[in-house]
């Protein structure tokens, strides 16, 4: 599935949503703090979000930036799913990328980030715990009265999204991390 497509799909989930949720463009986009034609845009497939505006629409939506991007894959009622390499939904990410790697509504929600800034970006907030695996590179993970954490290529850190936290880049090699975000589960949509 090429890009062109899987930014149409995106935008029809979020359409959707929207109107499940009775708000109209307008009100949504002042509820996520983007403008209005930025959000017809995208609604219509033709604008690519970055993770911070995803999450700010999720959030708005009642749901999650990586349960936006699974649906978005479609799959919603099969046990079994297969992303296969190099396809998930793109998300642009401050210094990278994000992609995710499970399609439909599902208990865990992996995605893969390639590339980090150097400098912290704002913190976020999200029911349901999260882990981080680092496949390369080193990242700093700061979490809300827990500390700062060095996690380096192997490490795995865990920690419960609703503690504020923020992530960033560290040292030369080039970042790969696979986050996952606990979900709603296959029978349970996140609504």
């Amino acid at each position: 599935m090429d890009e062109t497509e899987l930014r149409r799909r995106l935008g029809a989930v979020i359409r959707a949503r929207r109107k499940q949720h009775g708000l109209t463009l307008v009100q949504l986009a002042a509820a996520a703090a983007l403008s209005h034609p930025f959000l017809s845009q995208l609604e219509r497939g033709l604008a690519r979000p970055s993770m911070a505006s995803l999450h700010r629409i999720a959030q708005a939506l009642g749901t999650t930036q990586p349960a936006l991007m699974s649906l978005t894959l479609g799959g919603t009622g099969a046990q079994v799913g297969l992303v296969p390499a190099g396809e998930g939904i793109p998300v642009e990410n401050p210094g990278g990328s994000a992609r995710s790697l499970v399609a439909g509504s599902r208990a865990m929600y992996p995605i893969l980030f390639e590339g980090a800034l150097g400098t912290f970006g704002p913190s976020y907030a999200h029911e349901g715990d999260e882990l981080i695996y680092v496949l390369a590179g080193t990242i700093e993970v700061e979490v809300e009265g827990q500390g700062l954490f060095t996690v380096a290529t192997g490490d795995t850190l865990y920690y419960p999204g609703s503690l504020a936290h923020r992530w960033r880049g560290v040292g030369e090699e080039q970042v790969r991390a696979l986050f996952v975000q606990q979900g709603g589960g296959p029978s349970e949509p996140h609504d």
